[in-house]
């Protein structure tokens, strides 16, 4: 098994270059990008994977364990490079209050909550300002209906006038 890990970074290289030839061939970037996303997802597996079997190399550490031991830090350094190389082709960003949610241990979906939130409340404040704006609208109509009504009427005609043009 210690043998197999460093192949699938070759693997993934392999992957990585054909992703470039299919980008190449006439695939839109859009699907390029998802491919390569992909393949940046399958290299984060596999290093968690071999973390993993490196943490337990190291736990149960002796002189017999050592070859082993050098053979994971390898295929880890050997996919950690592989990881570098496939997110070059990625553009993802990500806020930074996200990256410190992580690092002080805590769920980055509270960022995503927070965000979605401030929209929900920043929309109702839109929406209460425009619907105010309309019951003013309203009220300076009928206002002006009662003074001038033989203006009103020709606004209106202009209004019913130009909304069907614009509909065309």
């Amino acid at each position: 098994m210690d043998n197999a890990a460093p192949n699938p970074s070759a693997a993934a290289a392999a992957a990585a270059a054909a992703g470039n030839g299919v980008q190449a061939s006439g695939a839109g970037p859009e699907d390029a990008s998802k491919q390569n996303l992909a393949q940046v997802t399958t290299s984060i597996q596999k290093t968690l994977g071999l973390l993993h079997q490196l943490n337990l190399t190291v736990s149960s550490f002796n002189s017999a364990s050592q070859l082993p031991l050098l053979q994971r830090l390898n295929a880890l350094v050997a996919e950690l490079d592989t990881m570098q190389k496939l997110a070059e082709g990625c553009n993802i960003q990500v806020p930074m209050e996200v990256v410190n949610l992580i690092d002080d241990g805590k769920n980055p979906d509270e960022f995503t909550r927070d965000v979605f939130n401030s929209c929900i409340a920043k929309n109702q404040i839109t929406k209460g300002k425009t619907d105010a704006f309309k019951s003013l609208r309203k009220h300076l109509l009928e206002e002006l209906e009662q003074a001038f009504p033989e203006d009103v009427e020709h606004y209106r005609e202009i209004r019913a006038t130009s909304a069907a043009a614009c509909s065309l």
